[in-house]
């Protein structure tokens, strides 16, 4: 697999909308609407949809 880079200030906000820390993950694809995370620690693979979370309340 390629090299992930660091996400844009816009890719930041939809990875944080899945409770995840930005800091922590690498843009590795953008296929489909769906963007492949993968850990820059553990090098687990994640795959989240371009679209944030709508959060209801």
């Amino acid at each position: 697999m390629k090299q992930g880079k660091k996400p844009t200030r816009a890719e930041k906000a939809v990875i944080a909308s899945y409770n995840l820390n930005p800091a922590n993950w690498l843009i590795c694809k953008k296929v489909n609407d769906m963007y492949t995370l993968q850990h820059r620690l553990t090098g687990k693979i994640r795959d989240i949809p371009m679209d944030p979370v709508r959060k209801l309340g």
